[in-house]
């Protein structure tokens, strides 16, 4: 069998880690795969995910902002990832593409090794896209006492809203949905909560890398705050968090899990995490 390949399909994709940290295990398992960075407009996704069957593609991991609508163009989606509503990994089954989410997992996983529980939790979720659909999922699936969704775009968060009280029937009144304001989140930050950034506020290179999402927003040292922004390794969000002694738990371990559960859906072997988790954190330092 020849070189065999698998990428990752997003617009823009400079940021990505993915084809580090996913090439140095495929190295250290000696596997004669390449690991290539697809990107690709709107315009064209369509015909990239065709190109997913050919029989030396194993698949691809998919990210912003085709994470919804790369669920059109493939054959068959894991009962979880359609609760979800997104996917994130591309799996090539004999020429028939098969759609997975990893970030559910990655997010568990993350949040567990840093010792949080999800039982009994008020949750303040901040952003409402591909990510975020996964994250409330996993919020929910693990008995947290109430969710708030907070986005730029009240109606995206309505849309995500909407479609968790369609997929869960105990939600009602434990979901909500509130407007972007420094006083909405407050009010809300009044008593101590687990908060979620899903937003790209406070990533390296982009618009907003010098900001939190929380900026001129009092936290208390009780609340626990989760970025899943990974570059920076500490985000002016977790630096914000640990001047007053809250425990704050950086995206990249995130990133990582979901993408050795990806890793694993294509070889069907385990992931060297170590591995991964050594060359994402050295090419963030470079």
């Amino acid at each position: 069998m020849g070189r065999r390949y698998v990428g990752i399909i997003g617009y823009p994709l400079g940021h990505t880690l993915s084809p580090v940290f996913q090439q140095a295990a495929l190295d250290f398992l000696k596997l004669d795969i390449r690991y290539e960075v697809w990107e690709t407009p709107p315009d064209r996704l369509k015909e990239m995910v065709g190109s997913l069957g050919k029989s030396d593609v194993l698949g691809a991991n998919v990210t912003i902002p085709h994470k919804q609508a790369v669920m059109h163009l493939i054959d068959s989606i894991d009962p979880a990832a359609k609760k979800i509503g997104a996917v994130n990994t591309v799996v090539n089954e004999s020429g028939s593409l098969k759609g997975f989410n990893t970030d559910y997992l990655g997010f568990l996983r993350g949040l567990r090794e840093a010792g949080c529980e999800l039982d009994g939790r008020d949750v303040l979720l901040l952003g409402a896209g591909g990510a975020a659909r996964a994250v409330a999922c996993a919020l929910l699936d693990n008995s947290v006492r109430s969710l708030t969704i907070v986005n730029r775009s009240i109606d995206r968060a309505e849309e995500l809203s909407n479609g968790l009280t369609k997929e869960y029937q105990d939600v009602q009144g434990k979901v909500s949905v509130k407007s972007w304001t420094q006083d909405t989140i407050k009010g809300i930050l009044a008593t101590p909560h687990l908060v979620i950034n899903c937003t790209s506020m406070g990533m390296k290179g982009g618009e907003s890398a010098t900001l939190s999402p929380l900026s001129g927003v009092e936290i208390s040292g009780e609340t626990v705050i989760y970025d899943l922004v990974y570059n920076p390794p500490e985000t002016p969000l977790l630096k914000q968090a640990l001047e007053v002694g809250a425990k704050a738990i950086p995206g990249l371990p995130m990133l990582i899990y979901q993408g050795a559960a990806s890793f694993e859906l294509w070889t069907g072997l385990k992931a060297p995490v170590d591995v991964m988790m050594k060359a994402a954190t050295e090419a963030i330092l470079r």
